[in-house]
């Protein structure tokens, strides 16, 4: 790797998941555009969500990061961006109370158009075309014309992303983000759950904390923590002309950050050491997040802890795992292990989507015990090493689809069908997403327990 880095020292480096733009020039007219486009981010936002991840890594607070595969332009609406942010808000509200931890809230949106692919093509009925690779880059419909990778969806991925933000700021800081609001939602949620007598108690005793505020004064017009929040937006980083036009230097630091999103992901595809993606990430200063798969040794990951993050810095960089339910015990312990010995700082945090997803009745879903699984199984091994689970990373929407089986509404594979909409990977719905943050927040719970007892028997 070059020692001095540059924006651009990336293109001197063998890339994986590329795409082929058969328009060199119109390609370099659109990044040269983005270029003199507004940054999406602020670096001292970035700066802020780096700090509060460094205290997710010492295990003062829990990391909920989550959305959608791909998003898409044509789903684009304030509507389905409401819905989310309100599934989020109710999820952040469970493992912030069940949990007695705060939460970091991070979401999979305004950003998030790039999708890796095991393949270039896919065939269908004798026919074969370059595959789908998020519509910031070509069409899902099975045609030559909308598979061929298009420059100028980029302009339209920076817009779409512009008008989320403005959204989600808005709801963040105007009010919608209300803590009464949410309890509000979650309650109706408890009630129509089947499920609901399981919930009941932690909803109650929600009720009763919230009214306690209130007698005492602690209320949203008295306190501005309780009607707005902090939230944070992230991508994976794999179309790196976008990313690099977005590069910018900030102004009071002099250090160059991703103004395209806080955080930005290395996948477990792209995170070859002496290639691009690792090259790019490695320059930038934003929190940087690196899927560790079953490939993953625990040399390997050692040699990219020391690249992405030299200085050691806590918050920096987050190890997101996605191994499965069946391998993490095999896999996680080890690399925890490699961490500890050499004392590097991270953030450990599970996606219990990806290394879970199967096929039934003809579509690729997740099966929802599988996903719990692989969470308990994440926490046990943290439990088991004395290290800090420090969040989950889930794919997920705040619609009613069917595309995970399983959970309190015990989806079958027959029930896909119904409302089978992602343009990618299956995601939860906005009743198994909050199903799955009760249940992690017993975990969460079960952690600061086992924590705080040492502590307290040490004071006696």
């Amino acid at each position: 790797m070059a020692e001095r880095w540059t924006p651009k020292t990336w293109r001197n480096l063998p890339i994986q998941q590329v795409p082929a733009y058969p328009d060199p020039a119109a390609l370099e007219s659109v990044e040269s555009q983005l270029a003199s486009f507004p940054p999406l981010v602020f670096a001292g936002e970035a700066r802020k969500l780096k700090s509060a991840l460094a205290r997710v890594s010492t295990g003062d607070a829990f990391l909920l990061q989550g959305g959608d595969c791909a998003e898409s332009f044509d789903e684009h609406s304030a509507d389905n961006i409401r819905d989310f942010f309100r599934v989020f808000l109710q999820m952040a509200l469970v493992l912030t109370f069940a949990g007695g931890s705060p939460v970091v809230k991070v979401g999979r949106i305004a950003g998030q158009f790039a999708k890796p692919r095991s393949s270039p093509t896919e065939s269908i009925g004798g026919v074969t075309l370059p595959s789908y690779r998020g519509d910031i880059v070509n069409g899902l419909t099975f045609t030559e014309e909308a598979r061929v990778p298009d420059p100028r969806r980029q302009l339209e991925a920076y817009r779409q992303s512009a008008a989320t933000l403005n959204l989600l700021r808005a709801f963040a800081t105007g009010g919608y983000a209300n803590l009464e609001n949410s309890h509000r939602w979650m309650l109706g949620f408890v009630k129509d759950s089947p499920q609901s007598s399981h919930y009941a108690d932690c909803a109650e005793r929600m009720t009763e904390t919230l009214d306690f505020m209130r007698a005492i004064g602690i209320n949203p017009e008295t306190h501005q923590e309780v009607r707005t929040t902090d939230f944070y937006t992230s991508h994976e980083a794999l179309l790196l002309g976008y990313e690099e036009a977005l590069t910018r230097v900030d102004s009071t630091s002099g250090d160059w950050y991703a103004t395209s999103g806080h955080m930005l992901w290395i996948g477990d595809r792209t995170r070859q050491p002496d290639h691009a993606h690792v090259e790019y990430a490695r320059g930038i200063k934003n929190p940087i997040g690196l899927k560790c798969g079953p490939s993953m040794s625990a040399e390997g990951l050692i040699r990219l802890v020391d690249q992405l993050n030299p200085a050691n810095e806590a918050g920096r960089l987050t190890l997101i795992c996605r191994f499965g339910a069946d391998k993490v015990g095999d896999h996680l312990p080890g690399l925890i292990r490699a961490v500890e010995r050499e004392g590097r700082n991270v953030v450990w945090v599970c996606d219990p989507m990806h290394g879970n997803t199967i096929s039934a009745g003809g579509y690729k879903t997740r099966p929802f015990e599988r996903v719990m699984q692989e969470i308990e199984g994440f926490f046990g091994v943290h439990r088991a090493e004395g290290t800090v689970a420090g969040g989950i990373h889930l794919e997920m929407t705040g619609k009613d689809v069917t595309e995970c089986t399983g959970g309190a509404r015990a989806l079958s594979a027959e029930d896909l069908q119904d409302r089978y909409h992602t343009y990618c990977d299956p995601r939860l719905n906005a009743e198994q997403a909050l199903e799955v943050a009760f249940l992690t927040a017993e975990l969460v719970k079960r952690e600061r327990t086992a924590v705080e007892r040492p502590r307290l028997d040490a004071a006696e």
